[in-house]
């Protein structure tokens, strides 16, 4: 920038790269509904560094009084199935009715050449300008366990930001399902018809976990295919044992050519968290939701700090050389292991 435009352009720099806000300053701004605030938290919450993650927690307690007053949507979806534009015209649907809507995708990356497999937000056209949404990606890079911290920090943060209704989207390609599962209220599987691979999904378990089966692409020649098989899933839907919440899953269909379906789904949920509401599922699930997170910390946190110590990846593979040759059992070399990790600590 010429200096001749502002004088001051140099000190403007200088101060913008080393100004460091303190936890309070970003709670503070976060409450105020600063998205740029916002997303500089999830990104520290993101960071590897430890002084980054003091900071998170910090940030994240400051603003947990703030939390918990919005619906935690998960939705899922193998690739193809258009879970992209499904959610950007359900959010745009909830937008218009008042709400304020953020969504986190948990990535599941490839732990081979560290790409995503989900799109970006530039996909959903209709949300990605609006003031009213806020999107936002979080790469697993082939750990599950710290994703799924970050991405129920991340949720914390965002209703503190004032966002109401938070959709959590993953792909349906292993234990992401798991992850999300045990961070939403309500679990949505999208799924298309004629693949060949419609029961399939039954025999995988996340039939178990879903509250609504949708049917996507509800149009054209698909229309006598989805009929068939939401009688399919509807029939098989019934032999599943009756669900803690006291919801029986419900199986609609969609189509956002002919923008139909997307109202019912939504009057649906109205019905769903009246329904868990009423009954108090919904307290009791988060309140058990928050006692599996700390015991999926605490065993995420041994095995970060067990393997990042360098006296005991010496101990592996000495030990891995001895389990080779026959020498000692795989148990008695872990139970060693972590013998010499607390004498460590």
């Amino acid at each position: 920038m010429n200096k001749s435009i502002n004088p001051n352009i140099d000190k403007i720099i200088k101060h913008a790269k080393t100004k460091q806000y303190s936890a309070e300053e970003i709670a503070n701004k976060i409450i105020e509904g600063d998205r740029n605030f916002l997303s500089k938290a999830i990104s520290i919450l993101e960071s590897k560094k430890d002084s980054d993650n003091e900071l998170a927690d910090e940030i994240v307690n400051l603003c947990l009084p703030y939390a918990g007053n919005s619906w935690r949507i998960g939705i899922t979806g193998v690739p193809g199935v258009g879970k992209s534009t499904f959610i950007d015209t359900f959010g745009e649907k909830l937008i218009e009715k008042g709400h304020k809507i953020a969504i986190l995708a948990i990535d599941p990356s490839s732990s081979i050449s560290g790409g995503s497999i989900l799109g970006d937000k530039t996909r959903m056209e209709k949300l990605s300008g609006r003031t009213e949404a806020f999107i936002r990606p979080s790469p697993t890079e082939g750990t599950l366990g710290g994703v799924a911290a970050a991405t129920r920090q991340t949720i914390i943060l965002c209703e503190a930001a004032g966002f109401d209704r938070i959709i959590i989207e993953t792909v349906g390609v292993g234990q992401s399902e798991t992850a999300m599962a045990s961070m939403v209220d309500v679990f949505i599987t999208l799924t298309v018809a004629g693949t060949g691979d419609d029961l399939q999904g039954i025999k995988r378990g996340i039939m178990e976990l879903t509250d609504f089966l949708i049917f996507t692409k509800d149009d054209g020649d698909n229309k006598k295919r989805i009929y068939v098989a939401r009688k399919q899933f509807e029939t098989a839907l019934m032999m599943f044992p009756p669900k803690l919440s006291g919801w029986y899953p419900v199986v609609l269909s969609v189509s956002a050519l002919e923008n139909k379906g997307i109202d019912k789904v939504i009057l649906k949920l109205d019905e769903f968290f009246d329904r868990i509401k009423q009954n108090k599922y919904f307290e009791i699930n988060r309140k058990q939701q928050d006692i599996q997170w700390l015991n999926e910390q605490i065993i995420y946190l041994l095995k970060e700090n067990f393997f990042s110590n360098d006296e005991i990846q010496n101990k592996i593979k000495l030990i891995q050389k001895q389990i080779i040759n026959n020498e000692i059992s795989p148990v008695t070399a872990a139970k060693l292991l972590i013998k010499t990790f607390f004498e460590i600590n």
